[in-house]
């Protein structure tokens, strides 16, 4: 499949500058414009929340100050929770363990939203992603300088295929025109270290300038044992050409993280929150194990008579508790861009970029005992436990482009995206010996004794868009526009079973946004809004993807199969009166041809998805958020959602027979109620914030039989700015403490996915309070 990259490259290359010359498209700017109007000319916010002025969308962003209260290394989609509408969920502090790290925004959820950094497409961000990597992976949240959500529908341009809902798109700060340094250092709970630094190079002699950046972070998991780990490194650096300005970046990331147990309602209740893997007691494990085989529960013969059919403790079944899991992420991504105006009216960019992944899931299985388990006196390879592996490779590259053209009262927009997406999946399983574990669940595995299936898949998307913003008079501006996507999906089977060859489009030409901005006076703004969406098939053997299942099966769905659509409205009011502003939102959401997907046994067993088409959503709902800024020192943040979503329709079978009655009940992961609160406090150097998060029930079965309680958590920080000269210049120490009063509730559902009834084996319990000093320094 690599074969032909070079070629590849020289074809992106070519399009890139062909696009640029040919000045195909640009973005908004109106949403920067607004996060830079909120900047000082020294460079301090005012604002830590913009309410996008001017945008036909519901519009907001969250500015640098704000990043840099939360506790460094948290991820860039925690920073967001707070605004209306958004439902975000992680197992740890810094809402950056990948395998827990769950969005979900007026109903829909995680591989339904789209994501980009800087321009670049990171896929939908899900777990085992086939067309992306996770934000956290790709750059370093000090080096983050403003992320924007757009609840509804993103832009037009948004160079994403699963956008079916909102957009989040994250932008990199740029170098420093000043040579310089700056340092970090976090300690704090569960043995947690994150070292930062990043140097500037200031203007050069050739105009440009640039900074690179190193982050390292360690911790221990805050229950059982094991550790979660990141090396990352950023560089990106600006160079003007003449009228043109070149830029580009790149990201070295190296993950390695221990998974948390997957818990039921059943096993809290039994186990507690705090139950996990047991990592520390391989003995425990393969004791474990054999109790399973001798009890008939994994279907292999027995391994060890001796050990009885009785499990110790509180424990009832061999999924109660694994030996270990783990993901590994290897990620490499860069881009360049060349913008600036091309001749009169026309200004352009384009963008070139290329991200390689290599990752291995591993979960110590006793559902598949290594080879020799049955001899006895065998010395290696003869636990009744083995590793099983989802392995993925990601080799895409991709150009983005677009151009403006002013035309006075009528600003033309077109452009387009091209990406061609290699990417191989497998399954696969490594042997481990007995008496004790040979295996580091921190290391890529190698040397497997069986692959029980392999895939090869290529994706090639193409989408354009064209959009016309006219500005009728200084108080109304209308804009309006279509894109069109084509997504094209091919599989391979290289090995194994079961053989799934064949292809797959998702297309369509013309999805319509049409907007408005009303400004009825310096205080008081309208806007509304109606975006038409598809989100295309999934090219992987897991997940909701039409290739998760067999041959049989995929023959059966690929000509009827329907990709899945969304019709969104939404209008709003965005205000200003003294020192408060804010803004209000009503939505309404019609989803055609969702797609819901059961799997039968626990999720270590990894059997196929099953797909259904659950046919409509119906989402409607309300959101509202205001800043007061009370005084010089003080200032109040409070946001609030209202969300009904609905499954319009029951489950059909092939026989057109009702085969679950889900109609009319919510949709799975979606609480009805959001509502945050913060007070924030700066005083000459002192500066503190406390904000306050409530989430309220969400089902995790169709049917809505199964459900967690709704909950609410403090996070709280505080710390100093020196401002005196010499060696405290630039120097800065920050407390954090993440859900200060020790709250115990779950947090992510659905992480083995959704069932139609009962309780199952899908949810991870919320960290503990947990606290963290950061010393920071700049030279």
């Amino acid at each position: 499949m690599t074969g032909d990259m070079p070629m590849k490259s020289r074809i992106f290359a070519s399009a890139a500058m062909a696009a640029l010359a040919c000045a195909m498209a640009t973005s908004s700017q109106s949403a920067e414009a607004a996060a830079a109007e909120a900047a000082n000319a020294d460079g301090t916010v005012e604002e830590l929340v913009v309410y996008g002025h001017g945008e036909a969308r519901q519009v907001q962003s969250i500015t640098a100050q704000e990043i840099e209260s939360v506790a460094p290394g948290s991820s860039p989609i925690k920073m967001v929770e707070k605004l209306p509408g958004v439902n975000f969920q992680s197992a740890d502090a810094f809402g950056a363990y990948e395998w827990s790290t769950r969005i979900s925004i007026r109903g829909f959820n995680q591989n339904q939203l789209g994501f980009t950094l800087d321009g670049v497409p990171l896929g939908d961000m899900s777990y085992g992603n086939f067309n992306g990597l996770h934000i956290s992976r790709a750059i370093a949240s000090e080096d983050l300088s403003r992320v924007d959500l757009a609840q509804g529908s993103g832009s037009l341009e948004t160079a994403s295929t699963s956008n079916l809902g909102g957009t989040l798109k994250f932008f990199s700060r740029d170098p420093s025109h000043h040579l310089g340094a700056y340092g970090a250092v976090t300690g704090g709970s569960d043995n947690t270290w994150r070292f930062f630094g990043r140097v500037e190079t200031g203007d050069l002699p050739t105009g440009g300038r640039a900074y690179l950046s190193y982050a390292h972070q360690d911790g221990d998991k805050w229950k059982g044992d094991g550790e979660q780990k990141q090396q990352q490194i950023d560089f990106k650096f600006v160079q003007p050409l003449g009228q043109l300005t070149l830029s580009g970046f790149y990201d070295w990331s190296r993950r390695r993280e221990n998974d948390y147990q997957d818990l039921s309602l059943g096993m809290i209740k039994r186990l507690g929150y705090d139950w996990d893997n047991i990592s520390g007691d391989y003995a425990l494990a393969v004791r474990l194990a054999d109790i399973a085989n001798n009890r008939g529960e994994t279907g292999a013969p027995p391994t060890n008579p001796a050990a009885g059919t009785t499990y110790p403790g509180a424990i009832q079944t061999v999924d109660d508790t694994y030996y270990n899991a783990s993901g590994l992420r290897n990620d490499d991504l860069w881009a360049l861009t060349l913008a600036g105006p091309i001749a009169g009216p026309l200004s352009a960019t384009a963008t070139l970029y290329n991200h390689k992944d290599d990752g291995q899931g591993t979960w110590f299985t006793p559902y598949v005992p290594s080879p020799n388990a049955y001899t006895p006196g065998a010395t290696t390879n003869n636990s009744p436990l083995s590793v099983r592996t989802t392995e993925y490779t990601i080799d895409r590259t991709g150009v983005t482009a677009a151009a403006t053209l002013d035309l006075g009262a009528h600003q033309l927009r077109f452009g387009g995206w091209y990406e061609d997406n290699d990417f191989s999946q497998a399954r696969r399983f490594y042997g481990l010996d007995r008496a004790a574990n040979n295996r580091d669940s921190l290391k890529f595995m190698r040397g497997p004794f069986a692959t029980q299936w392999a895939y090869a898949f290529t994706t090639k998307t193409t989408q354009g868009f064209v959009e016309d913003q006219w500005t009728v008079t200084d108080q109304l501006k209308i804009n309006a526009g279509f894109k069109a996507v084509r997504v094209k999906s091919t599989s391979q089977t290289n090995v194994g079973a079961p053989v799934i060859n064949g292809e797959i489009v998702s297309k369509d030409s013309f999805l319509p946004q049409v907007g408005a901005t009303y400004r009825l006076d310096g205080a008081n703004e309208f806007f509304a809004t109606y975006t038409e969406n598809m989100r295309a098939f999934g090219a992987a053997h897991t997940g909701l993807s039409p290739f998760a299942t067999t041959q049989e099966g995929f023959n059966a769905i690929r000509n009827t199969l329907q990709p899945e659509t969304s019709k969104t409205g939404e209008a709003g009011w965005r205000f200003r009166y003294g020192p408060v502003q804010g803004v209000a939102a009503v939505y309404y959401v019609k989803f055609d041809d969702r797609l819901i997907g059961t799997s039968a046994g626990a999720g270590i067993v990894g059997n196929p998805t099953i797909l259904a088409n659950a046919g409509g959503v119906t989402s409607k709902g309300f959101e509202t958020a205001a800043t007061w800024s009370v005084s010089e020192d003080w200032s109040l943040f409070g946001s609030y959602a209202y969300n009904d979503s609905q499954y319009d329709d029951d489950i059909l079978n092939a026989a057109g027979v009702v085969s679950q009655r889900i109609s009319g009940k919510t949709v799975v992961d979606t609480p009805k109620h959001l509502l945050n609160g913060q007070v924030t406090f700066h005083h000459g150097g002192w500066f503190a914030n406390a904000s306050a998060h409530y989430t309220s029930k969400r089902f995790f079965t169709y049917t809505n039989d199964q459900s967690v309680p709704g909950y609410a958590t403090v996070d709280a920080s505080a710390g100093y700015r020196f401002a005196d000269e010499g060696w405290t210049k630039g120097l800065e120490v920050q407390v954090n403490v993440t859900n200060l009063f020790d709250k115990s509730y779950v947090a992510t559902i659905g992480s083995n996915g959704f069932g139609y009834s009962g309780d199952s084996q899908t949810l991870l319990a919320g960290a503990p309070r947990q606290a963290f000093v950061t010393v920071r320094k700049a030279f």
